[in-house]
């Protein structure tokens, strides 16, 4: 797992600048108001602070990006950095100027001056999210990010503001661990493992193994992982920290820790990057570490598919017809088109046993998503304006892309099949549409629920400003605070 450090506020202490080590930040205004702190490390750096802002490159930097001095005169640091930095600067900004300042100090030890800058929160939410690194598997480790020591103003208020933020990071680092993981480590049995650990913050955990599943009917989600050596599993999480009669919110994930597509074989090129198909479990997860981690006063109901889609002589057909726990029939055309076939069974079982309020699902479902969004927002389906309403704007906030996809008749009607009651396939136009209109089959009648297709947001290629190429923990942030927002017990 990546090594998460404590954030640790302190009082403004300016003798300790003196003593040190590794590197020390501080928190410039553009138009250049010196705080006492800042004319401090000036004086110890013999002028140095004042030099770099008043050059051209202070001028032509950015709002919340990173000047770095290495070994100033005057200091034992690796480097002083220069945050440039409103004193009251929005969450959004706060947030990747946090980003930009784990980039520049890496795993250095971290002091940083924040006397009278507003959102420190948001700021160590910022350095914690992007100072994230995984190196379970390499020989040589280092921390992506070093211990951090904020001063301000008010460290006890700093402290209970960032409590509930720094869970949520502990959340987004957790979903990104499973996501980064191989799929020879990261089994079916070792994810349902590693949910099971989730005990020891209050989350009651059941694992569902295959006879049960065959009991309840689940051939959807089973015949995906028939053809694999890993037995098929359902993790149910429940968080009951809201009132006892109030029903709770539902999220389910899609769990395919490896999908080679089965029969229906992907292209050899690009298939490593297939361990990353149990990205909608992994976002499950990490939500419910986060809500259990601060505490949330709302119920909530994880239940993710623990599946692997291998082919062999075993592995379901195209062709075949299996029959879902709801009891329709579905005719299984393209073997790469699983991760529905996963869902709609424990969506179904979700509705049966909790009763939600609410359902959302998260899946890297199709590639027709990422053709449509890229790797900038997510696909967002609901047949509730409210919820989904609602939703957009805590992505919003957040800073996590979302864009609302449409619904319809005539896309539901590409799922018809003349031997079955339908498709698990709609053909190549609208992909990730008709995928959403296979789910909304399995939603009950007056069901708020949201469908999230989170192909392209999962796992990216390149850096971004809050998480660094592999795996980003899309989603645990704004559900979050959703729930926070929607879904728990006002005081």
């Amino acid at each position: 797992m990546a090594d998460l450090r404590a954030v640790t506020f302190v009082p403004v202490d300016l003798d300790g600048l003196v003593t040190a080590q590794g590197r020390i930040a501080v928190c410039i205004t553009p138009d250049l108001k010196l705080s006492a702190g800042a004319r401090r490390l000036n004086r110890l750096t013999k002028g140095a602070v004042a030099r770099a802002t008043a050059s051209e490159a202070w001028d032509s930097l950015s709002e919340g990006k990173v000047m770095s001095l290495s070994w100033p005169a005057g200091l034992e640091v690796e480097a002083v950095d220069i945050v440039k930095l409103p004193r009251r600067p929005s969450a959004e900004l706060a947030r990747k100027a946090g980003a930009a300042l784990a980039v520049a100090s890496g795993a250095s030890a971290l002091t940083v001056l924040m006397e009278g800058t507003t959102r420190v929160e948001e700021f160590a939410l910022g350095l914690v999210l992007r100072g994230y690194g995984f190196d379970d598997h390499k020989s040589k480790k280092s921390d992506a990010l070093g211990a951090a020591t904020v001063m301000c103003a008010k460290p006890e208020e700093a402290e209970a503001a960032a409590a509930p933020r720094l869970a949520v990071a502990e959340g987004v680092h957790f979903t990104r661990d499973l996501v980064n993981e191989p799929a020879n480590i990261l089994t079916t049995t070792e994810f349902a493992t590693r949910l099971e650990g989730l005990r020891d913050l209050g989350v009651e955990v059941e694992v569902l193994e295959e006879s049960a599943l065959e009991k309840l009917g689940m051939r959807a989600l089973l015949c995906v992982g028939q053809g694999s050596s890993s037995p098929s599993k359902v993790a149910i999480m429940r968080w009951k920290g809201g009132d006892a009669e109030a029903a709770p919110l539902a999220l389910i994930g899609k769990g395919v820790v490896f999908d080679t597509g089965g029969i229906s074989l992907k292209p050899a090129s690009g298939m490593e990057d297939m361990t990353m198909d149990m990205g909608g479990a992994g976002v499950v997860a990490g939500v419910m570490h986060a809500i259990a981690k601060r505490k949330a006063k709302a119920n909530v109901v994880g239940m993710v598919g623990l599946v692997e889609n291998m082919p062999s002589g075993n592995a379901v057909r195209p062709g075949d017809v299996v029959a879902s726990m709801k009891g329709d029939t579905i005719e299984v055309v393209n073997t790469d088109a699983e991760g529905r076939l996963v869902l709609c069974d424990v969506m179904w079982h979700a509705q049966e046993t909790e009763k939600p309020a609410a359902l959302i699902d998260l899946a890297t479902l199709t590639g027709a998503c990422i053709i449509a969004l890229g790797h900038e927002n997510a696909a967002v389906y609901s047949n509730d304006e409210p919820l989904a309403t609602a939703f957009l704007k805590a992505a919003k906030t957040e800073q996590e892309g979302a864009w609302r996809m449409p619904l319809g008749q005539a896309y539901d009607d590409m799922l018809k099949s003349p031997v079955a009651d339908m498709k698990n396939i709609g053909g190549r136009p609208a992909g990730s549409v008709t995928a959403a209109q296979f789910l909304q089959r399995f939603v009950k009648e007056d069901m708020p629920w949201i469908h999230l297709d989170i192909a392209g947001v999962a796992h990216v290629s390149r850096d971004l400003d809050l998480s660094p190429k592999g795996a980003t923990g899309w989603g645990v942030r704004a559900l979050d605070r959703l729930v926070a927002e929607q879904f728990e017990a006002k005081e």
